[in-house]
């Protein structure tokens, strides 16, 4: 086995069963199944959700995206080796404790392979749900610049790059391009105030205006129980984002449920705690890979700069980045999910193969 071979660079080309266009995400792609598939693994594995609701396969890949692109190693190294066992296996166990905490249920109804989740089609809440416990990154740069007001919450004076802010902050962003919405651009991550969702609630995919509240006691749970599990591991939980959407449960009643992956070093800063203690960052999470990127190319500004975005592509698709590099990400995630999970993750010989013959024989999705 190769280790370019191990990666699971292209997901959206397994022959699973479906009548509709395979969504390719940057990381994920999704498998719309067929009406008679859903209504089949919805009888015969018991799943717990009204008969006609539709299902997705949806299937994780190794890939790396930064700064808005997809980067490559060495060695024709597609992606990074672990990295999408490691980010499921910490999804799962995050979930797993949100229902041991009884918070809301997750899309999730099945695992059938550490790269793949059997999911129902949700309705999304257009905005990522933010949580900062940390002065860091945009909200640093901003306030560095004498910015004061953030998402519509005012900072207080003489804060100090990465310190703990004297209390967690929501600060949401749009999820998508969202047009006629008063006071907010029609772009992709605009930050956004609670007065702009509350103004708008339905504008952002809100069903009710007591919703908003919900989706905060939500998000605030969610963080804590992330964070104090890995305050036990001496990891530092910084700051993450969360996405909600609403499901009809059994009863054909909506409900409020966390969306796609949580707790993940792709979706969060996660610092050493040993290390911070000591007045340095070590960071646990994609930032760390983010950095690295901005100091290995000589412009940096090609990264960071927008109007700069053919440059940018060019820049990931020309150059093979260092293995060690490569495999220094891949460390970093295989090792927060082992922190996590206490079991360590295991790269496949040719986890296409693997996904393929489980699909196949334990639900009939292959044909």
């Amino acid at each position: 086995m190769s280790l370019a071979d191990s990666v699971l660079a292209v997901n959206n080309d397994l022959p699973i069963r479906t009548d509709k266009p395979v969504h390719s995400g940057k990381v994920r792609s999704v498998y719309w199944l067929t009406d008679t598939d859903s209504r089949r693994l919805i009888r015969d594995k018991g799943y717990d959700v009204p008969e006609d609701t539709p299902l997705a396969i949806m299937v994780i890949s190794d890939r790396i995206s930064a700064f808005d692109c997809i980067f490559h190693g060495e060695g024709n190294l597609q992606g990074i080796p672990g990295k999408g066992a490691a980010l499921n296996a910490i999804s799962n166990h995050w979930f797993g404790l949100f229902a041991e905490n009884n918070l809301a249920d997750s899309h999730i109804l099945d695992i059938p392979h550490p790269f793949v989740w059997i999911v129902q089609k949700a309705r999304p809440i257009k905005v990522e749900a933010i949580c900062r416990q940390y002065i860091t990154g945009s909200m640093w740069r901003a306030y560095s610049k004498g910015e004061r007001v953030f998402c519509g919450i005012t900072l207080p004076e003489g804060l100090t790059k990465d310190q703990k802010l004297p209390e967690l902050l929501i600060t949401p962003s749009t999820k998508g391009i969202l047009t006629g919405i008063p006071g907010v651009p029609a772009q992709d991550d605009v930050n956004i105030s609670r007065s702009d969702i509350e103004a708008n609630y339905q504008a952002f995919g809100f069903e009710k205006p007591q919703d908003i509240d919900l989706y905060e006691t939500l998000l605030k749970q969610g963080f804590k129980v992330i964070s104090d599990a890995l305050a036990k591991l001496d990891q530092v939980f910084v700051d993450t984002k969360f996405e909600f959407g609403y499901v009809n449960d059994k009863n054909g009643q909506s409900k409020l449920i966390y969306m796609d992956e949580v707790g993940t070093p792709d979706s969060s800063r996660i610092w050493d705690g040993a290390a911070y203690r000591d007045g340095k960052i070590v960071e646990n999470s994609k930032e760390g890979f983010r950095q690295f990127l901005l100091n290995h190319f000589d412009d940096a500004d090609i990264l960071l700069n927008k109007d700069r975005m053919p440059e940018r592509e060019a820049l990931a698709r020309d150059n093979d980045l260092p293995l060690e590099a490569m495999m220094n990400v891949s460390r970093t995630y295989t090792g927060v999910a082992e922190k996590v999970t206490g079991s360590g993750i295991a790269l496949p010989a040719n986890p296409k193969a693997d996904i393929i013959k489980v699909l196949r024989e334990q639900y009939d999705l292959i044909d």
